[in-house]
């Protein structure tokens, strides 16, 4: 069964008086913590530069007929 607001004021009012006699503080509210990320921002772009960077890398090792397409589309274009 719902409270009615004449009952909600009535144990608003009990629980204050029975707090106060307890003798704790009015609002029991914890702060909340800033959740900073352990690792930096400025980390966080360097090591996605160097996975990425390596990746292209990779790629332009392994598969080098790519790069020759790649480089023929572009003199095409070009010239």
């Amino acid at each position: 069964m719902a409270q009615t607001p004449q009952q909600r004021r009535a144990n608003e009012r009990f629980a204050k008086t029975e707090a106060a006699k307890r003798g704790k503080a009015p609002t029991t509210v914890k702060p909340k913590k800033n959740g900073k990320s352990p690792v930096s921002a400025s980390w966080v772009v360097i090591l996605a530069f160097v996975v990425c960077g390596g990746l292209l890398l990779e790629l332009l090792r392994i598969v080098p007929e790519l790069w020759s397409t790649v480089a023929s589309m572009f003199t095409r274009i070009t010239g």
